[in-house]
This record gives C-alpha cells, sequence and structure tokens, in this order.
C-alpha cells in the first residue's frame, strides 16, 4: 500500500491549539468497524455506550519535561533537545531529537539552564539524521527535567507550553514518568467519568509504554511496507496480563484507550492472543491487513494525514472506513490530534 492512501485534506484550522475549556468537554464519534456507521456523541455519553462486561485498558505513562534547551558553546545560540530515552544504565548517555541535527556534531558542548554541560557522542546504534546522542557526567534524574525541561508538546501545536500544559497535557491516572509525548487519548478521562464507569461495573486495567517521538514521525517512504517503526519500552503488569486473559477466555470485549495501549496489548501477545506480562520493546507496525489478537473495542483521537497511526485504526476498522468517518468529522468540525475530539471504535 502507498502512504498517499491515507491522505485525507484537513484545514488547519481544525488542528487544536489548545484543551477544551473544561477537560472531558469533548465531541465524541462513534463509529462502526464492520459496517462504518457513524453517529454523533459527546465525551459525556462514553458510559452508555460501553458494555458493563468490557474490560478497558490504559496507559499509564507520565510525561517527562522532555523538551530541553542547551546554549552551545561554540555559538552561543540555543539549541533545542527532545531527550527520548536513555542509552545507558547509569542514565548518563540519553538519545535525544535535536534541531538542526546535521550542525550538532560530536564532540560540541551544551549548557543547560541549571549550568550543568552534555556532550554530543558518536552513538554507532543511533538511528536516524534527527537523532544524537548526549554524554553527562552524573546522573540525569526525573528532578533535572523538572528544572531545566519543558512540557514536550507536539510540533503542530504552533505555540510555547504553558502553566495550563503543566496540568492538561498529563492523563489523571499517569503515575510512570517516561513518555517524550502524551498518550493524548487519556486526556478525555476526568476522575469524575472514572467513577461513571467504575458505577456501572466496567472494569479497568493498565500497561505502560513510554511514547518515544518515533511513533510521531512522518512515514517518508513512498510503500509503507518499506517504514520501519523506532523502538519504545512497554510492562504488562502481571494482574493485567491475568485481567485481559481471563476477559477473553470468557469472550469478554477488551477495549484499549488509545494507540499506544493498543500496540502494547498486541505487542505482549503470543500467536493465540494470550498476553504475557513484564517488560519489553516494540517496533510493531500496524497496517491494513494486519490481524489483531487481543483488541477488539478502541477509543482514540482524531490522528494526521499519511501517519502510522492513522494506518493503525485503518487496519483496525478499515481503510475507506476510517477515510470517510474522517471525512464526516471535517464537515462537522471536529477537533484533530492531541487536544482534539475523540472516537470510538466498536
Amino acid at each position: 500500500m502507498k502512504t498517499s492512501d491515507f491522505y485525507f485534506d484537513l484545514p488547519e484550522e481544525l488542528i487544536s491549539q489548545h484543551p477544551s475549556g473544561i477537560r472531558g468537554q469533548d465531541k465524541l464519534m462513534r463509529l462502526g468497524k464492520n459496517d462504518g456507521a457513524v453517529t454523533h456523541f459527546a465525551m459525556d455519553n462514553l458510559p452508555e455506550l460501553i458494555s458493563p462486561d468490557t474490560l478497558m485498558v490504559f496507559n499509564n505513562s507520565r510525561v517527562r519535561r522532555a523538551r530541553c534547551y542547551g546554549i552551545k558553546e561554540t555559538t552561543g545560540r540555543e539549541t533545542e533537545f527532545m531527550f527520548l530515552n536513555q542509552i545507558d544504565k547509569d542514565c548518563r548517555v540519553w538519545n535525544t531529537m535535536v534541531k538542526n541535527a546535521k550542525k550538532q556534531k560530536p564532540g560540541m558542548r551544551y549548557t543547560f539552564p541549571d549550568g550543568t554541560v552534555g556532550t554530543i557522542i558518536e552513538c554507532p546504534g543511533n538511528e536516524g539524521t534527527e537523532f544524537r546522542a548526549l554524554k553527562f557526567d552524573f546522573v540525569i534524574s526525573e528532578d533535572w527535567f523538572e528544572k531545566n525541561g519543558h512540557i514536550p508538546l507536539p510540533p503542530y501545536i504552533k505555540r510555547e507550553d504553558t502553566e495550563e500544559d503543566s496540568e492538561r497535557y498529563q492523563n489523571v491516572y499517569a503515575v510512570n514518568t517516561g513518555s517524550a509525548a502524551c498518550p493524548t487519548a487519556g486526556l478525555h478521562f476526568t476522575e469524575e467519568m472514572l467513577s461513571r464507569l467504575d458505577a456501572k461495573g466496567i472494569e479497568r486495567a493498565f500497561v505502560t509504554l513510554h511514547v518515544g517521538l518515533g511513533t510521531f514521525l512522518p512515514v517518508r517512504e513512498e510503500m509503507i511496507e518499506n517504514h520501519k517503526m523506532h523502538e519504545e519500552v512497554f510492562t504488562v503488569p502481571p494482574e493485567t496480563a491475568q485481567k485481559i486473559n481471563e476477559a477473553k477466555k470468557q469472550g469478554r470485549p477488551v477495549l484499549a484507550v488509545g494507540t499506544t495501549s493498543v500496540r502494547t496489548l498486541e505487542s505482549a501477545c503470543d500467536e493465540n492472543g494470550l498476553v504475557r506480562s513484564g517488560t519489553s520493546s516494540t517496533r510493531i507496525f500496524m497496517y491494513p491487513g494486519y490481524k489483531f489478537k487481543v483488541v477488539d473495542q478502541m477509543f482514540t483521537n482524531f490522528h494526521t494525514p499519511e501517519s502510522t497511526l492513522i494506518m493503525l485504526v485503518s487496519a483496525f476498522a478499515g481503510r475507506e472506513n476510517i477515510l470517510n468517518a474522517y471525512r464526516t468529522a471535517v464537515e462537522n468540525r471536529y477537533r484533530f490530534f492531541s487536544y482534539g475530539d475523540c472516537m470510538l471504535i466498536q
């Protein structure tokens, strides 16, 4: 299949630049996975659309203040680094995505706001021209990111992060810090909504997948089969694996909240759909033709044209169904991407 097969026309004004005024006050589209039927709701209607025997699986990764600015020693100019993941066990060397990467070469030193210094080093295993390995003489902790970092809003949000983003670009149930981007399907959920789902008897479980920007990098290959995903680390707790396997055995639906939860569950299972607990990594790339083994339903946002994410939801609900739903969303002025509206695929 061609990357262009997943293009749709999206007016720029529908790319949401700010969260809704109140968390959870968003539009919700329901899409029939098999028949492509589209119906319109509000997020507030969600508990009415989910059967009580459903198991919902959420990604509880918390966003790190991963966007950091260092002053280049040789020029005095500010350079933007997006910290993705640690390369060594001691948390001294980090894989980063760098603005103007071609100009950032091994041996160059950068001073960060608290006065600490990082140096670019050679890293043979580093993938892609946008990435550089940055080494420090001390352990980089979450306190360091709190002092030096900014909320890593995605590039299609054309503004600087604000104090509001520190709260609104985190899921209310997020606990395990490590993501360089938010698993944004969860942004629609409030404590009140979770309580309403509990009251209906809907079971809940959590996985952790720390989102790297590889998920959101553009597909540059003409043929999608040639695209290579970047690696992301995930954890499935034993109690989550047990809940999922019991639900599947009982014929109960598993509803994954967000594409990161989908990728985790489909990566953690064997060929029979049995989910294994533990920590591992994944480069799974789902596009039409992929056969889902665990996930029966999906809750997600509206995604970028020609992205791996629209390919994933197309694998789940059919390319024509998804593109028709997206055209309907544009006609009805749904808001797109991280701070946008949401879709329930059943």
